[in-house]
C-alpha cells in the first residue's frame, strides 16, 4: 500500500483537475476509481496529471485499466511523464 499517494484537485472554467502524487499501486488505483466514481455525470473534462508520480506498479495499472468502468462515461484526458501507463485504451492522453 503506497503511503504516500494522494489526489489534489481543483476545478476551473468547468473542468476538474486530478494532479496524482506519491507511488501508484493497487490500492492508488482504487482510490482514483472512487475519486472518478464520485463524478459520474461530470459534464466537464476531467483532466488527471500524472507527472508527480515517483513509480507506478504494474499491479496498480493494471487493475486501473480493467476496474475503472465510469471512465466510460466522463471526458477524461490524462497528461504528463505516466499518462501512457496508467490512462485504460480509449482515452485521450
Amino acid at each position: 500500500m503506497a503511503m504516500n499517494f494522494k489526489i489534489s484537485r481543483h476545478q476551473n472554467s468547468g473542468n476538474l483537475h486530478l494532479k496524482l502524487m506519491g507511488d501508484f499501486d493497487g490500492t492508488s488505483a482504487f482510490e482514483l476509481i472512487n475519486t472518478l466514481d464520485h463524478f459520474k455525470g461530470y459534464k466537464g473534462k476531467i483532466f488527471i496529471h500524472t507527472n508527480c508520480l515517483n513509480h507506478v506498479d504494474s499491479f496498480g495499472k493494471e487493475l486501473f485499466k480493467k476496474k475503472n468502468s465510469g471512465a466510460k462515461t466522463l471526458s477524461i484526458i490524462f497528461t504528463g511523464e505516466h499518462a501512457a501507463d496508467i490512462s485504460p485504451e480509449n482515452v485521450r492522453l
